[in-house]
């Protein structure tokens, strides 16, 4: 599904609020990203039970019923999860995922508000939701008719928006302080092979499992649960962060001078993740252009320089690591320039 425009939690809720109450919503999005839980608080706020159907689980039948003799006549009745007396949110996940058969039989649902003889009580709210085609999930194509029967809109993850929630939600403390400094890693796109990837679902999986294991976690086991969770270069990362966490080490102290770069081999991990951080947080603070950087950035980056050096008389891979880019996640070139200047041997041969 092409959409040209995404949105965030917050816009969301408010198209749900303005548009479903007058027509059927579908939500695109990937996996894990909050698509149901958003649907149920939404219901909830509306003083609605919501009732969910799993397109993939779905035949015919589960929609339009079974027929009944009924003076002499046959008479379809819709199971009674759907024909209910009272308003009621019906939320249709996995929509996209329902076989064309199925499809159909949502038509005259998402339309007419209607199954058979069956009409939904007035003030129910019809939402669907389902993967897209780039998220190696259980995706079919969906018919131009069901497409035009419903208003369409696509959720991306928000960092900001899930911190806030996380903080109300009882989040372990260790996840929260992550995201925070790595607001990047909430979310990752689902990989082609089989492998766990990072979502704000596995996120909360991870401190599901962390708040389980109490304070007795030992750093195998949880190098163990972030794997079984997160990306696995984030599940590296996670866990040099608790690590760091655990051992008083802080970015901002080292960038201030009040600490140094961890030079012992057992923190070797921990080094590869503050190196991370630190090249995360100069390419949110440095400026693209030398000609707008004001006193205090200059600062940092005179301060940057020095640290560089000192990483890579640590580590010279980690150091290429830390100035190198992929073309979305760069250094300013004037900086890379400045750098390379002072250390040519952190040019890095592509």
């Amino acid at each position: 599904m092409n959409i040209a425009l995404s949105v965030n939690q917050k816009d969301l809720l408010e198209v749900l609020l303005n548009v479903a109450i007058i027509r059927p919503v579908f939500i695109w999005g990937a996996p894990g990203i909050g698509k149901s839980s958003i649907v149920e608080s939404f219901a909830d706020s509306l003083g609605l039970p919501c009732v969910s159907l799993l397109g993939s689980q779905l035949a015919p039948e589960d929609i339009i019923g079974v027929p009944q003799i009924i003076g002499g006549k046959s008479v379809f009745c819709p199971p009674r999860m759907i024909a209910r007396d009272e308003p009621y949110c019906l939320f249709l996940d996995e929509l996209n995922a329902c076989s064309q058969e199925v499809q159909k039989a949502f038509y005259s649902l998402i339309h007419d508000r209607r199954v058979g003889e069956y009409h939904l009580p007035e003030s129910s709210i019809i939402i669907g939701a389902g993967n897209r085609a780039q998220d190696n999930a259980i995706v079919k194509p969906m018919s131009s008719a069901l497409i035009n029967r419903m208003f369409h809109v696509e959720l991306v993850a928000s960092h900001r928006e899930w911190l806030a929630w996380a903080g109300e939600n009882g989040i372990h403390p260790y996840v929260v302080e992550y995201i925070n400094l790595r607001p990047d890693h909430l979310w990752r796109q689902p990989p082609k092979t089989e492998e766990p990837f990072s979502t704000p679902r596995s996120w909360h999986m991870l401190s599901d499992a962390i708040h389980s294991y109490g304070a007795n976690l030992t750093d195998s086991q949880l190098e163990i649960l972030s794997h079984g969770c997160l990306s696995p270069q984030h599940a590296v990362q996670f866990r040099a962060f608790v690590k760091q966490v655990q051992n008083r080490y802080a970015l901002s102290a080292i960038i201030n001078g009040e600490q140094k770069w961890p030079n012992s081999p057992q923190d070797r991990d921990v080094l590869y993740f503050l190196a991370q951080s630190f090249k995360a947080q100069l390419i949110k603070e440095l400026p693209p252009e030398k000609n707008s950087i004001s006193q205090s950035t200059q600062d940092l980056a005179y301060r940057a320089k020095t640290l560089i050096k000192d990483l890579a008389n640590i580590s010279l891979e980690i150091a290429q690591m830390a100035v190198s880019g992929d073309g979305e996640d760069e250094l300013p070139g004037w900086f890379l320039l400045e750098v390379v200047r002072d250390l040519p041997r952190l040019a890095v041969k592509k």
